[in-house]
C-alpha cells in the first residue's frame, strides 16, 4: 500500500501529463485567455489529467499495474490533495509532486472548493469496480464524478461560479465525456470497459462482440448516432451558459463547446465508423465551430440544463 508521504514509482511526470493536454480541446480554449488564467487552468486541468493518468494504467501493458495498485495510487493522490489545501504540498521532498505544488498555488489565490477534485478521484476509483453502465442515467451519473467537476473548476476560476452556471456548465461537460465515449469506442474495449448504455445497445441490436470488429456495423453506427444526437441536445442545453458570460471567459467556454461541436462532426463524417480510426476533429475545423457557437449562444433564451 502506498503511504500518503510517497509517490508511486510509475507517478507520470509533469511534463508527460501535460504533453497530453495539450493534444487536446483545452489548448484551443485556454489560447485566448490571459496569462494568470490559463496558469490557473492549466493547474486544474493537469490535475485532472494526472487522476486519469494514475487510474488509466493497464494491468496487462507492459509495467502496467492491477486495480488494487491504482486504487492505492490514488488514495497517496488524494492524500496529496489534501496537502495542497492545507498548504504544504511542498513541504516534504519524498511526497511532492510538481501538479500538486502548482495546485496548491491555485487554490490559494482563488479559493476553490476540493470537493470537484475529490470527485475526479472518485471517478477513477469508479473505474476500477464499474466497466458497464445499464442505463444512460447510470453513465451521467459517473460524468458527474468524471466529467462535471472540471467544468465548474472552471468557471471558479474566473470567479462566476453560481448553482445556476455549474447546472448548464455539467450538461456542456456531460456532452463533452459522452462524445468522448462514442470516439474511444474501440480504446474503452481494449481495456476492459464499455461506456455506451447497455440499454442503447440493445435497443438497436448491437452486441458488445461488434464493437471489437474491424469496422463499425450498421447497429453500432445506429448506437452512435443516437449518442451522437444525445451529445448534441447536451450541448444545446448547456450553451445559454454563454448568454451571462462575458468577454474572454465566453470565449473559452464557446471554445470548449465548439470543440464538441466540431468532434460530432468528425464523427458524422466518418458515418460513424469510430473503430476504422480515430474520428477527430483538428485544430482548423474546432476553430471554423466557434463563431457559429457564440452566435447560437448569443440567441440562447435560457434552456434549462436538461430541458
Amino acid at each position: 500500500m502506498i503511504s500518503a508521504a510517497q509517490a508511486p514509482l510509475d507517478a507520470p511526470t509533469a511534463q508527460a501529463v501535460m504533453a497530453r493536454v495539450a493534444t487536446e480541446n483545452f489548448t484551443v480554449a485556454s489560447v485566448v485567455l490571459p496569462r494568470r488564467a490559463r496558469s490557473h487552468l492549466l493547474a486544474v486541468y493537469g490535475f485532472a489529467r494526472l487522476v486519469d493518468e494514475l487510474g488509466d494504467a493497464d494491468a496487462d501493458a507492459p509495467g502496467g499495474r492491477s486495480p488494487a495498485e491504482r486504487l492505492a495510487s490514488l488514495d497517496w493522490l488524494e492524500g496529496e490533495l489534501d496537502r495542497a489545501f492545507r498548504g504544504d504540498a511542498a513541504s516534504s521532498p519524498e511526497g511532492e509532486h510538481p501538479l500538486l505544488v502548482r495546485l496548491a498555488q491555485t487554490v490559494r489565490e482563488l479559493g476553490l472548493a476540493r470537493e470537484p477534485f475529490a470527485r475526479l478521484i472518485e471517478a477513477n476509483r469508479v473505474d476500477q469496480r464499474v466497466s458497464r453502465y445499464h442505463t444512460w442515467e447510470g453513465l451521467r451519473g459517473y460524468c458527474a464524478l468524471s466529467a462535471d467537476p472540471v467544468g465548474e473548476l472552471v468557471l471558479g476560476v474566473f470567479g462566476l461560479a453560481t448553482p445556476a452556471r455549474i447546472a448548464l456548465s455539467d450538461s456542456i461537460c456531460t456532452a463533452l465525456q459522452l462524445i468522448e465515449h462514442c470516439q474511444d469506442v474501440a480504446e474503452d474495449l481494449a481495456r476492459g470497459r464499455v461506456y455506451l448504455p447497455l440499454e442503447d445497445l440493445a435497443r438497436f441490436g448491437c452486441a458488445e462482440s461488434d464493437l471489437a470488429a474491424a469496422h463499425a456495423g450498421g447497429p453500432l453506427q445506429a448506437v452512435l448516432a443516437f449518442e451522437v444526437a444525445r451529445a448534441r441536445g447536451l450541448l444545446a442545453d448547456g450553451t445559454p451558459l454563454l448568454a451571462q458570460l462575458r468577454g474572454r471567459p465566453k470565449l473559452a467556454v464557446a471554445a470548449f463547446i465548439a470543440g464538441g461541436h466540431a468532434a460530432l462532426g468528425a464523427i458524422e463524417r466518418a458515418r460513424y465508423d469510430v473503430l476504422a480510426g480515430p474520428a477527430r476533429a483538428g485544430r482548423t475545423r474546432r476553430l471554423l465551430a466557434l463563431a457559429p457557437t457564440l452566435r447560437a449562444g448569443h440567441n440562447a433564451t435560457g434552456r434549462s440544463a436538461g430541458s
